[in-house]
């Protein structure tokens, strides 16, 4: 019998853990890898060919949505679950714009993630059930409105999106050369055209543009998974200097 392959993807170790344990109570699924950030989520899906990814929305380098579409660029059949702390609209279109089979709140994982994979298992989506309602609802049904396709808004490359991702996290350019494997020339040109497309003047701006994006996520309470329970550990994110 063939078992059921999973990637886990999250910075946040406990909650790695705690994903890894609930799946192993399953004898017909199996972690082929974990990643505790979005572009080594990329790499190890690559590598291990996995039937089904669990990313984290949040993680660092590369966040969720971007890793989702690289995974899914070179990995079509690759069925892809959502974690998240928060439900929101502009969340939920933002997953399922990404290709993303299943939306699952971390509050919600000690309940139903085994539920969740089984979903994706049978080719069928998981959502939470207030994004069930919105699904049921029509809401998104409509005409997609991601923030690529907004009206006046430019549209971003997805190496731009990386960059932006970088410097809201803090790094400098060298460094998100590096990460990139960019000249650092390269990688002032990037951040160039990307302040001249956004008609942005600071980074401190730019922090903003990603956070109101859901390229990187500001929470108070990070909710990880301990012993089969929900504890809250804390987590923010500082603008970078300019």
């Amino acid at each position: 019998m063939n078992r059921l392959r999973i990637l886990v993807a999250d910075d946040h170790e406990i909650v790695r853990r705690g994903l890894v344990s609930l799946i192993k109570t399953r004898p017909d699924w199996e972690v082929c890898a974990e990643a505790d950030n979005g572009r080594q989520a990329v790499e190890k899906a690559n590598q291990s060919k996995p039937d089904i990814a669990i990313l984290d929305i949040g993680m660092p380098v590369l966040n969720g949505l971007e890793a989702t579409r690289q995974i899914l660029r070179e990995q079509p059949s690759v069925r892809i679950l959502i974690l998240t702390i928060t439900d929101t609209d502009q969340a939920v279109q933002a997953v399922l714009d990404a290709g993303a089979r299943g939306f699952l709140l971390k509050s919600d994982a000690a309940r139903d993630l085994v539920a969740a994979v089984e979903a994706l298992e049978h080719n069928k989506t998981f959502f939470t059930a207030r994004v069930a309602d919105l699904v049921l609802s029509g809401y998104l049904n409509k005409t997609p409105r991601s923030a690529k396709n907004a009206p006046g808004l430019p549209s971003l490359t997805s190496r731009e999106r990386e960059v932006v991702q970088l410097l809201a996290e803090g790094k400098s350019t060298k460094e998100v050369a590096s990460h990139l494997n960019l000249s650092v020339k390269t990688a002032e040109t990037h951040r160039s055209n990307i302040m001249r497309k956004l008609g942005l003047h600071s980074v401190s701006e730019l922090v903003l543009y990603a956070v109101r994006n859901s390229i990187v996520q500001v929470s108070v309470g990070v909710p990880y998974l301990s012993s089969g329970t929900l504890n809250s550990a804390e987590g923010s994110l500082t603008a970078p200097e300019t």
